[in-house]
């Protein structure tokens, strides 16, 4: 038996402007199994982030199921939703969402603040995490300190410091230089497959797709046909080599 940690079926989402409705995804089904990597691959206004949202329990569904690793997360409340996220489910923003008057530690080991976890294990866990991606000599940086590849480093280690069961990765190198993208993506596709996570990533950009496990055409609303591709393209972490290295230099801004 497949073991589906994502199972979509007839999944709508209508949002009204005005008098006009505009149909933002149209009767999805999706399938994900565990330990995969999956893309969705579409170009902008196809639906794919609305999708990524409704995975994500982001958003609310007009019509359909949304069961999540046998959560019904269609139906959750919102204080469901938020306790089940924070123990289940990482992020990676294009845009870094760092919060700018904390530090690098600061910010990954945020999510297990939330989880209760004590403060020694927590900077224990960051520091470590924070190593892995190669900032283990910017652990006391602000974001402003850093450049966009160390800040996109630090979010990496947000997602993965609990070791989520899911990660969503939404155009996780929209702002990075062609070298810096290939960086970051062996980062997070290494960190998944060392974690036993599953990812969805959500891109726009056709090489990058060549990363995942299972590509998902999306458009206009619908997944238009999915496929394997065998093998992805091959990115082992880069944690040891990263760590050996030692503390990487401050890149120019």
């Amino acid at each position: 038996m497949r073991d589906f940690v994502i199972d979509v079926r007839g999944l709508r989402k209508v949002y009204r402007i005005g008098e006009e409705k505009v149909v933002a995804l149209d009767r999805i089904d999706l399938q994900v199994e565990r330990g995969t990597i999956c893309c969705l691959l579409g170009t902008s206004g196809s639906g794919k982030s609305t999708l990524l949202n409704m995975l994500a329990g982001l958003e609310k569904p007009t019509a359909g199921t949304i069961v999540i690793d046998g959560n019904p997360i269609d139906r959750m409340s919102e204080k469901a939703l938020a306790k089940y996220r924070q123990g289940n489910v990482g992020f990676v923003f294009q845009s870094y969402n760092l919060i700018p008057s904390m530090t690098a530690l600061e910010n990954v080991a945020l999510p297990l603040t939330f989880e209760g976890v004590p403060r020694k294990q927590r900077i224990k866990a960051a520091k470590e995490i924070l190593k892995s991606v190669g900032l283990g000599g910017h652990m006391n940086h602000k974001p402003s300190q850093l450049s966009g590849g160390q800040q996109q480093r630090v979010g990496i280690a947000r997602a993965f410091v609990a070791s989520p069961k899911i990660v969503y990765a939404d155009e996780p190198t929209g702002n990075l230089d062609s070298k810096t993208t290939s960086e970051i993506m062996e980062l997070i596709v290494g960190e998944t497959r060392k974690n036993h996570g599953t990812l969805v990533l959500v891109t726009h950009d056709h090489d990058l797709a060549k990363y995942a496990d299972k590509v998902c055409h999306v458009l206009d609303g619908n997944i238009l046909g999915s496929e394997q591709n065998d093998p992805p393209r091959a990115a082992v972490s880069r944690a040891a080599e990263l760590q050996q290295a030692g503390p990487q230099p401050v890149e120019a801004h």
